[in-house]
């Protein structure tokens, strides 16, 4: 059974950092994509930050130059490191995982984060 567990979520003051944390179990990690999303209320979930099995990392441009997406192979986890957030970063934040073959494409629960005086 796949599963993917966000954790590191919560609430934190205009410019704070919080460090998402995205545990998988059930695939064999090195051989996926790993992807952070985001949905914020009333609007439709959205890419935020992506690294391949190699490593290679994407970023939309809302998260360039703040944001960091890494991972631990050996820990079967990624991470997302979220610097001077913003309160427009509200949202629960996805994780992804995904590789080139059918059925291979896996959610976790989500994350709340809240960036709020």
């Amino acid at each position: 059974q796949v599963q993917l567990v966000e954790s590191g979520g919560g609430l934190v003051q205009p410019g704070g950092s919080l460090r998402l944390s995205c545990a998988a179990s059930g695939i064999i990690f090195r051989l996926y994509g790993m992807g952070w999303y985001r949905q914020a209320p009333g609007k439709q979930r959205e890419l935020v930050a992506t690294i391949t099995v190699t490593g290679s990392t994407n970023y939309a441009e809302s998260a360039k130059g703040r944001f960091t997406v890494s991972r631990d192979n050996a820990k079967k986890t990624a991470y997302l490191q979220m610097n001077s957030l913003k309160p427009e970063d509200t949202a629960v934040y996805y994780c992804n995982a995904q590789r080139a073959r059918p059925g291979s494409n896996y959610w976790g629960q989500g994350t709340q984060v809240t960036v709020s005086s």
